[in-house]
């Protein structure tokens, strides 16, 4: 049997390109929409793979980094099957990443940086993004231009947060005061790199830049009011909304999908990157939830998500990194990831020893923890080498470079993190004691749930008893008398059991109300 080498594989994707120019017009289109379909299913194919095999290591390998891997190698720079500029494949990538970034902006709870650990970020995130660029303008021997060393900055100050969330969960770090940490960081390592794309990476002169920058807020401020006005002045349409949202109607996320559009196309209008209006959807959507959904939408838009576009994002773009690039500069790799490392990771680490930032770490192991996973940076890598590299600001070479160093941060550091949570501690989420408010709440639940199981009937329990009810518990616990109809028709057995149960009921309830009643008179309390 004749071994198949890769240009035997990549030969019909050649014809079929070779047909298209000496095709007419009508044939042409239908080989382009036939490549596109081709590219698809090899994209999909790789997004259905990646987390299985993800899965077979323990989750220990991220799936976006088999996605990558799967990008390269159905990639034009490997076997050819696939193409990322076929058809629509463009544009599908532009809504992964937006919807990508939407997920990020969402996950933000904007009150966190408001206080002492999210200022504490903030800055750190300057010092980071200082020292990226004048690593970067004293590797080059000050020879390129500015903006370049700019983005050069902006890549290797960045913090995949919508890629750390997963991970988060699979490590057993969510909840803890390592993943609590890691989400503030996270969110000023996005947040502000996409600042910084819009304004220092724009052809318009900084002035203009920021004047864009602000009208452009004032719109999406303007864009999250709209819904809050229609739904108080017309009415029914809140109640319409929340009908249709667990239907097919899904207006939840269809609101989702029409802010990111929204949101997308204004950038598009003021001429900013589309990162910067997916977050800011995200961050609109996540005004406009009650906090009780704010679960039931993430998983949702998880679904919408990680089903099909941001897949094919991360596959994409693996497509674009040049293998040949990166094998012939091992050593350039290298310098990325220790760069991303040194500019991102040990100024996280230096500050959360030195300074009280409020996090509540308070181990070294903690600490390294929160640098490492504060390191891993991929997307924002990939959305400002592709600005960088459309405006001529870094080479393609150099962009392949980055992005592999980007996907390799996302692999080792956080395997790095969870190697040290192992050896060193869980960290565990501290449990608060409960409040007493909590524990009256939980009693009054436990004595709803017992009284339904006696009856069948769940009581009213009052939140605050009145003077003297503690003499009268009967009448806050129990019904006076039991329904005929709980009874079975002539069986005495069930009456007798019923109305057992019924006096049980009653006189737990008195005991345990002439507890709380001493209990309340001891410390002065009226409150059941």
């Amino acid at each position: 049997m004749n071994v198949l080498d890769v240009s035997q594989l990549a030969q019909p994707l050649a014809a079929a390109h070779t047909h298209i120019l000496a095709a007419g017009p009508h044939e042409a289109s239908g080989v382009e929409g036939t490549a596109q379909y081709v590219s698809i299913f090899w994209v999909t194919l790789a997004a259905l793979l990646s987390p299985i095999m993800s899965r077979l290591t323990g989750k220990r390998i991220p799936d976006v980094v088999f996605l990558l891997i799967c990008g390269v190698l159905i990639g034009p720079n490997v076997l050819g099957l696939a193409s990322g500029s076929d058809g629509g494949i463009p544009l599908l990538k532009e809504l992964g990443l937006g919807m990508l970034f939407l997920i990020a902006g969402f996950e933000i709870n904007v009150d966190s940086l408001r206080n002492r650990q999210g200022k504490s970020a903030i800055a750190t995130w300057f010092v980071c993004f200082a020292l990226g660029v004048l690593g970067a303008a004293l590797i080059t021997g000050f020879t390129r231009g500015f903006n370049t060393y700019i983005a050069v900055g902006i890549a290797l100050s960045s913090t995949a947060l919508g890629t750390l969330l997963p991970m988060l969960k699979s490590h057993g770090a969510a909840g803890t005061r390592v993943g609590n940490a890691v989400l503030v960081h996270g969110a000023v390592g996005e947040l502000l790199p996409i600042f910084a794309i819009s304004l220092l990476l724009s052809s318009r002169s900084p002035g203009m830049a920021i004047v864009v920058l602000l009208a452009f807020m004032v719109v999406a401020v303007i864009t999250a009011l709209i819904p809050h006005r229609l739904s108080a002045h017309v009415p029914g349409l809140r109640q319409i909304m929340a009908a249709e949202a667990n239907t097919t109607g899904q207006t939840v996320l269809r609101l989702a999908m029409f802010l990111l559009a929204t949101l997308i196309m204004c950038t598009a209008l003021f001429d900013l990157d589309a990162v910067l209006g997916a977050f800011a959807a995200g961050l609109i959507l996540r005004t406009l939830t009650p906090p009780a959904a704010l679960h039931m939408i993430t998983r949702r838009l998880e679904v919408v998500g990680f089903t099909f576009m941001i897949p094919l994002f991360f596959v994409v773009s693996g497509m674009g990194i040049d293998v040949s690039t990166v094998v012939a500069n091992p050593l350039g790799l290298l310098a990325v990831v220790v760069g991303i490392l040194l500019c991102r990771g040990v100024p996280v680490l230096l500050v959360e020893h030195f300074f009280d930032t409020r996090s509540g770490l308070t181990t070294r192991a903690q600490k390294a923890q929160l640098a490492l996973y504060s390191a891993a940076g991929l997307p924002i890598i990939v959305a400002v080498t592709e600005v960088a590299t459309s405006s001529g600001l870094l080479e393609e070479s150099t962009a392949s470079l980055l992005v592999a160093g980007g996907a390799l941060t996302v692999l080792l550091f956080p395997l790095w993190a969870l190697g040290i949570r192992q050896v060193f501690g869980s960290g565990q989420p501290e449990q608060q004691a409960p409040s007493r408010k909590e524990q009256m709440n939980a009693l009054k639940a436990q004595r709803n749930a017992q009284t339904k199981l006696a009856t069948g009937m769940i009581p009213v329990v009052r939140l605050k008893s009145q003077p003297g009810s503690e003499t009268q518990p009967d009448s806050e616990t129990q019904p006076e008398s039991e329904s005929p109809a709980d009874a079975q028709p002539g069986s005495s057995e069930a009456t007798g059991a019923s109305a057992g149960s019924s006096v049980a009921s009653r006189a737990a309830s008195r005991a345990e109300a002439k507890k709380r009643k001493g209990s309340a008179e001891n410390t002065g309390s009226a409150e059941i």
